[in-house]
């Protein structure tokens, strides 16, 4: 058998049914979100599985030219998981960049067998549809927020995705020390119902999947594996990669939404206003000149360009 090539989206259908699917395997994507970080185990996993899923919601979403940010928000010791994925007008390649936030309180030698409820407690999801440079779309964003359902990040997607989307959704999500993988089964809307009987057979063939065989295997191989008496159409790979879209201006103009009393106050105190990139760990600095040149000229959005 073939490894998986790595980095990559697949996405395929069923010829004469009424399911559509998506496949990712994700590597030195997953690898360089991770490097800059010291996350315990359970968190990495967790990262990587919304890292995957991401990346499978977005090619079922349509958001060409636009971006889809998943958040966990939770009261328990995981406080924050953020996954941003980007895709280009036409592009044949997804970027991507992910983070998490710990409560800083906890123990994290007390987190691995912590499963995904108890380790987010009661919190929220969020999904974010940027489509503010699509203008097949009106340039809008939208923003979905419900409490989170499900006993794993995959259970609380598909739950989301039904009750929100109203599109029936399966997703399965497995994740190691270097790949976070992960494949989708949709169900096409508005058609008859009589072709249930095609949904519920290949969601129970997609059912035995492994996670060393979502993990391992090519595209090719795992779809032969799983559905080899089924009509299956593969299409062209999507590249997918890490890339951070922070720098010094972007950091810039978050600080000045502090305002310029409050970083001055920090200048008093430390002389320097230091910032870390939650996603790629980038150092940026900020002196007594340079907090000063942000507020030396207005900043001028034209209304057009304003979404409330």
């Amino acid at each position: 058998m073939i490894t998986t090539q790595k980095d990559q989206l697949h996405r395929f259908i069923f010829d004469n049914t009424i399911v559509r699917g998506n496949m990712v395997q994700l590597n030195s994507t997953f690898v360089t979100a991770l490097q800059h970080h010291d996350y315990p185990p359970v968190i990495k996993r967790a990262l990587g599985e919304l890292m995957a899923a991401s990346v499978l919601l977005a090619a079922t979403l349509k958001v060409e030219g636009g971006a889809l940010v998943l958040q966990i928000q939770g009261k328990g010791a995981l406080k924050l998981l953020v996954v941003e994925c980007k895709l280009k007008f036409n592009a044949e390649a997804i970027t991507m960049r992910a983070t998490a936030t710990l409560d800083n309180k906890v123990n994290i030698n007390s987190l691995e067998n912590l499963s995904f409820n108890e380790l987010v407690g009661k919190g929220q999801f969020i999904i974010t549809l940027d489509l503010k440079n699509n203008p097949k779309d009106g340039n809008q964003a939208y923003q979905g927020i419900v409490p989170i359902e499900g006993d794993s990040i995959a259970a609380m997607l598909e739950n989301y995705m039904y009750r929100s989307e109203q599109i029936e959704t399966r997703i399965w999500l497995s994740c190691d020390d270097k790949t976070a993988s992960g494949m989708l089964l949709q169900k096409l809307p508005d058609l008859p119902e009589q072709d249930a009987d095609d949904w519920n057979r290949l969601g129970y063939l997609a059912n035995t999947v492994r996670d060393e065989e979502l993990l391992s295997l090519s595209a090719e191989d795992l779809l032969h594996l799983i559905f080899s008496e089924e009509d299956v159409r593969l299409f062209d790979a999507q590249a997918v990669s890490f890339s951070c879209s922070c720098s010094q201006t972007s950091v810039g103009n978050m600080l000045r939404l502090l305002g310029e009393a409050e970083l001055n106050s920090i200048l008093e105190e430390r002389n320097i206003i230091e910032v870390n990139c939650d996603y790629c760990n980038k150092h940026y600095e900020f002196d007594a000149v340079d907090t000063k040149a942000l507020f030396a000229a207005e900043i001028i959005v034209a209304p057009s360009k304003l979404s409330h």
